[in-house]
């Protein structure tokens, strides 16, 4: 098999995801940093790659594989365990469903590009966007909150999809202060998945290019 390289930037938290989901199928692969702040993934040479511009990228068997959930899913065909989601049409749909919560109706309103965007030109302050980023953290964690299981995580004995997704959203909502005491299931559930060593090596601040 040749090298596994994923473009990356420590604070994408699509990357964080696909982070997590090959550290959690014990995949190598070797760290190529796309910095979203200098506009790296902008260049004529990424773009071509990938047209969207964005992180993560993930190159794997000859393929350049881009946005995080399709590529957690070509992982699950090409490295079954631990799942990430089930085999079970039902189980699976439902799975997709808490993911889905997060991946589609949190985090794109919530990204870098953005609250840029509401910056300039919108001369929105900072304060304006944390406001922002509150408001649509808050309404699908409300949600989530309620679907969330009373012990363990949601993918029971194995984090799944929707355990990564919760990880890498909730470093988001650490970053930006939201208070937590609305969503206690999640907010235990974030604390147990950040015992696990997987999770550990992939967080933020443990990879973080000096």
């Amino acid at each position: 098999m040749s090298e596994i390289v994923l473009y990356d930037y420590f604070r994408s938290t699509a990357a964080y995801r696909v982070r997590l989901a090959l550290n959690l199928k014990g995949v190598a692969y070797r760290t190529e940093w796309v910095n979203l702040v200098d506009g790296d993934q902008r260049s004529a040479a990424y773009t071509a790659r990938n047209p969207q511009g964005l992180v993560p990228m993930l190159h794997i068997d000859g393929h350049d594989l881009s946005q995080s959930l399709a590529i957690i899913d070509y992982l699950d065909a090409r490295f079954p365990e631990p799942r990430m989601l089930p085999e079970d049409p039902a189980a699976r749909a439902r799975v997709l469903a808490d993911a889905m919560a997060i991946i589609a109706d949190i985090h794109p309103i919530n990204n870098l590009r953005v609250w840029q965007y509401l910056k300039d030109p919108f001369y929105h302050s900072q304060d304006d966007v944390v406001q922002w980023m509150h408001h649509w953290m808050t309404l699908g964690y409300t949600a989530l909150e309620q679907a969330a299981p009373e012990l363990g995580v949601f993918g029971g004995e194995t984090p799944n999809l929707t355990d990564i997704c919760l990880t890498a959203q909730m470093y988001n909502a650490e970053r930006f202060e939201l208070a937590m005491e609305s969503f206690p299931k999640l907010a235990r559930i974030h604390a147990e998945l950040g015992e696990h060593e997987a999770f550990k090596a992939a967080h933020p601040d443990r990879i973080a290019p000096e």
